[in-house]
């Protein structure tokens, strides 16, 4: 509730005004106390009097019960009471402007991120990786990103992280070791995260920051994150929930101290973002929670006790709304010490004794004065909210949305290329070049085997072609062979019926010549067988 100019949260039963000073907001504040203490209504009046001083916020609804703030309250008989116990007489239940958003985009606008503007320290938190294995989610991201490989989600990292696998001996001289084994527990990590519903998360189109920081007629508009199923997810809400906060820290820029802060941001269960945290991530965190108010924006955190709370961070919460605790236990003792001890005391009561006796709707308020110091502990009621409280149906959330100037602005999800569609391409291109390099090697392999038979061929037909040759030059010399043979042996045979002939002749002269001489006796007879012999003769 505003009232003269201040965030009026509670009053004492003295009638003394427990407000936060609009200056003094972003200084960060924290509201513990056990289940059913009434932290969510403290909450809820806290949210309604930022708006009304013009200051927007986000917080989530782990119950669906934050809704109401959209729809205007009643002054019912328990309220009145307390109003009355309080003295407040200028009570004024109405509604207040809400936006309603829901990572599953089913009851509010959708709310997306881009992987790579999560980061791999956020997404480790949500995939509960060791130090080792988000040092090789580091790797990816940054070879993602000298590569050129734009991570919009979740399957775009899953191609990444197999890319990089099979080509680890190419990356881990420059990038460092890669290890096969911490890229499939991511790989397995990223599986089990996306049953639990984070691929609706991660996509486009992403969330404008800016958009939480939007006014309506001079009111705060509050943003509702819907965060039931969310919150099954323990680590998930967490982890997104961090997202958010550095998304804050990192987009907004410094301002200084302003007259009231640019946002007031409440992580409610705040708890679940310590629990287990390493003291690496931890350091990281206290840097973003001490230099946020810087950029005008005033951090709130919800939770049962201050111890779960690291003592780094608590000592920047200056706002403090403490409900009850209980003590039945050893732990629970030192947790309501714990709590008394971070409040001046007031000397009027016992600071730990109150905490035990709160009942439900009561706090012990100390805030931060106009010098920025904290006030004496005060034992207060905190006033009912204006808005309805609880839940309201589908017809009044859908016209919210329907309603809302981000009506359409986020309600189609995008698919541009990225890392999964470049990854296949390149695979693809690969794929075709060395298919065509085993093509182009056959025809070759195919070639060089034709080329090999054909010479073959020729080689054979050039062997049987000197064969035949030299058939042919065999026949031919037998031939010539036979013929000079065939000659000789005419010749021969001619000599020899030469000879016979001339032995013939001979003989037939021998003959003759006898006869002649046998038969001649006279001289005239030698005359003429003398003549006869010489003419045979000659």
């Amino acid at each position: 509730m505003l009232a003269n100019g201040k965030l009026l949260i509670g009053k004492t039963e003295k009638g003394g005004e427990l407000a936060i000073l609009p200056q003094m907001a972003n200084r960060h504040g924290i509201i513990t106390g056990a289940s059913g203490s009434g932290k969510t209504i403290t909450l809820k009046v806290m949210a309604e009097s930022f708006s009304d001083a013009g200051i927007p916020v986000f917080l989530a609804d782990v119950k669906g019960d934050l809704a109401g703030t959209v729809a205007k309250g009643e002054v019912n008989e328990a309220i009145q009471k307390r109003l009355d116990k309080l003295a407040i007489k200028d009570f004024e239940v109405k509604s207040f402007p809400v936006r309603f958003w829901d990572l599953f985009g089913t009851e509010g606008h959708p709310l997306r991120a881009t992987v790579e503007s999560v980061g791999p320290e956020v997404l480790s938190i949500m995939l509960g990786l060791s130090e080792a294995q988000e040092g090789n989610l580091a790797i990816a991201f940054a070879i993602a990103k000298d590569e050129n490989l734009a991570l919009i989600d979740l399957k775009d990292l899953r191609a990444v992280l197999q890319y990089v696998s099979e080509n680890k001996d190419k990356y881990s001289t420059r990038y460092g070791s890669i290890t096969t084994q911490s890229i499939g527990v991511i790989q397995r990590s990223l599986l089990t995260l996306e049953n639990q519903g984070a691929d609706h998360f991660f996509g486009q189109p992403a969330l404008d920051i800016r958009d939480f920081f939007t006014t309506e007629d001079g009111r705060g508009v509050i943003n509702i994150l819907h965060a039931v199923t969310l919150f099954e997810s323990p680590d998930m809400y967490a982890a997104f929930l961090l997202w958010l906060l550095t998304t804050l820290f990192s987009t907004s820029p410094e301002v200084g101290d302003l007259d009231k802060p640019k946002l007031v941001f409440f992580f409610d269960e705040a708890h679940l973002l310590f629990n287990g945290m390493p003291a690496y991530r931890l350091k990281r965190i206290v840097q973003v929670v001490k230099l946020i108010r810087s950029r005008g924006i005033g951090l709130y955190f919800v939770s049962q006790s201050p111890m779960d709370i690291p003592d780094e961070i608590l000592a920047q919460l200056g706002n403090r709304v403490q409900h009850s605790l209980r003590a039945y236990t050893p732990s629970e003792q030192k947790a309501v010490k714990a709590a008394a001890q971070a409040f001046r005391v007031n000397p009027d009561f016992d600071t730990e004794k109150a905490i035990l006796e709160l009942g439900t709707g009561e706090a012990l308020i100390s805030f931060q004065n106009e010098k920025g110091a904290p006030e004496i502990v005060e034992r207060a009621i905190i006033l009912p909210p204006q808005s309805m409280m609880g839940a309201i149906d589908a017809i009044t959330r859908n016209k919210v949305i329907n309603t809302s100037p981000l009506c359409g602005k986020y309600d189609e999800e995008l698919n541009p290329e990225s890392a999964a569609e470049i990854i296949q391409q390149k695979a693809d291109t690969e794929a075709a070049e060395a298919a065509a390099r085993e093509e182009a090697e056959a025809a070759r392999k195919q070639q060089e085997m034709a080329d090999k038979a054909a010479e073959k061929a020729a080689s054979e037909q050039a062997k049987l072609a000197e064969k035949e040759r030299i058939a042919a030059q065999k026949a031919a010399e037998k031939a010539e062979a036979d013929r000079i043979k065939a000659e000789e042996k005419r010749r021969q045979e001619a000599e020899r019926e030469a000879n016979k002939a001339k032995e013939k002749t001979q003989k037939a002269k021998d003959k003759l010549l006898g006869n002649i001489l046998g038969s001649a006796g006279s001289a005239i007879g030698r005359k003429i067988t003398d003549k006869i012999f010489k003419d045979i003769l000659k």
